[in-house]
């Protein structure tokens, strides 16, 4: 295609967008431009051909990278075999996809009801806590988020609940962060220590046998990729096994590779009641979510009707997308890589540079799952203000990187299989717009 031409697409694109598109969280007059066409492993183009590093794996999602051969190539295959079928049908797809799934899981959990997407994964998690244990109330976080649907927004903590907060029985505490402790704690030990006992009086005083559920991000995503300090996850399982409550942990965005494990919580001493899942488990290639039921909890729907369902529960196209990325990251190593690119370059790579940078409070993350705090006083740890955060994101882009940009944190969450020398180009990136366009802050 000719220059013009392909500009007149990015034009075209961003028209059709600008007059018949409604964004999500975003006021309408104002839309981003981005145009993107089309992309490969870790880079994105747009039609003009201009190319971006996507350290933001879209929405931290894209875990195998763009267009992987193996899934695109399955995609196209079930869709020229069978492109939609009926939820209560048996399709061989579905159960392949689940058996994938469930081996990853632990002991235990032995089925999965497919969703399309993480919020209704959350939302029918929460559902079945309730019904199993006949309680009404679910606790989690205010550094949280859970999805866009009724249930899932209010369990979610950030200031996206407050508009909707339409569902019953949802009640909020804090979880650990170190760096900005709600518990003037100076350790991670003692943070872990004292937030454990902020729980144990929340639950308290809520009445233990009102509790359903605890619902947590293994490591918070969107709230700042908040790394839970030792001994907090298992506190946490202490804490529901003593009073009869579930544990429902929310691995939409840190599961399959994010963290360097095939879970997050392999990690940490606790195993879930119930495990929410998507983004990752396909790279969101077609619309799919999930959530892992342990045996005890699916036997409660043995002989009662589960009360749930979606019209594209087990979509076929999903589920063979499923099918072949779980295989492609099993063989070639993906989940691997994810680990030792995060512990031996990004994590050291970012090291280096909050030692350049008095902007950069902390950093702190795992395999490909990391974040800048950035601050706009180190001593006082005072958030660097929103506009500096605005020339940051601009400059970012404008340099061809997209970042996942939140609150006054970058989020360095770039695809599992990205390479050292991305990682290279990418911090030489966020060097060069950390000192131009920060120049007189502070």
């Amino acid at each position: 295609m000719t220059d013009n031409l392909t500009e007149g697409l990015d034009e075209l694109a961003r028209e059709l967008d600008r007059d018949h598109v409604f964004h999500s969280w975003s006021a309408q007059a104002n839309p981003s431009g981005l145009v993107i066409a089309s992309g490969r492993g870790s880079r994105v183009w747009d039609h003009a051909g201009r190319e971006y590093l996507d350290f933001s794996s879209q929405l931290v999602n894209v875990n195998i990278g763009h267009q992987h051969p193996s899934v695109v190539q399955a995609i196209r295959e079930q869709a020229e075999l069978l492109t939609t079928v009926a939820p209560s049908t048996v399709n061989l797809a579905r159960g392949e996809a689940a058996k994938r799934i469930v081996a990853r899981a632990p002991s235990g959990f032995r089925k999965v009801f497919f969703t399309n997407g993480g919020a209704d994964a959350n939302e029918n998690a929460i559902r079945m806590a309730r019904l199993h244990t006949g309680r009404d109330k679910v606790l989690s976080t205010y550094r949280s988020y859970h999805g866009n649907t009724g249930a899932a927004i209010v369990s979610t903590g950030d200031w996206r609940r407050i508009p909707n907060e339409f569902a019953r029985g949802h009640v909020h505490f804090f979880g650990p962060y170190l760096y900005r402790s709600e518990f003037w704690a100076t350790t991670p030990e003692q943070e872990s220590e004292r937030a454990l006992q902020h729980l144990r009086r929340v639950i308290e005083a809520e009445g233990p046998s009102s509790i359903a559920a605890i619902l947590l991000e293994t490591i918070p995503g969107t709230a700042g990729i908040l790394v839970p300090p030792p001994g907090y996850l298992s506190g946490v399982r202490e804490l529901c096994d003593r009073h009869g409550i579930l544990l429902i942990l929310d691995e939409v965005m840190a599961g399959f590779g994010r963290t360097g494990r095939w879970f997050a919580f392999d990690g940490y001493d606790v195993r879930p009641d119930l495990i929410t899942f998507a983004k990752g488990v396909n790279s969101g290639y077609v619309p799919v979510g999930g959530v892992i039921i342990s045996d005890p909890i699916a036997a409660t729907f043995d002989d009662r009707v589960f009360p749930g369902g979606l019209t594209y529960s087990g979509h076929p196209l999903a589920m063979a997308s499923i099918v072949a990325a779980l295989d492609a990251m099993e063989s070639e190593g993906i989940v691997d890589h994810a680990r030792e690119i995060g512990s031996t370059i990004i994590g050291p790579a970012l090291a280096e540079l909050a030692e350049r940078h008095a902007a950069i409070g902390e950093v702190r993350g795992e395999g490909v799952f990391w974040a800048i705090e950035l601050v706009a006083d180190p001593a006082t740890r005072e958030p660097l203000p929103a506009a500096a955060i605005g020339r940051l994101k601009s400059a970012l882009v404008e340099r061809g990187l997209l970042p996942f940009v939140q609150d006054n944190r970058i989020h360095v969450v770039p695809p599992c299989v990205v390479t050292a020398d991305e990682v290279a180009d990418a911090m030489v990136i966020y060097d060069d717009v950390l000192r131009t366009a920060l120049e007189g802050e502070g």
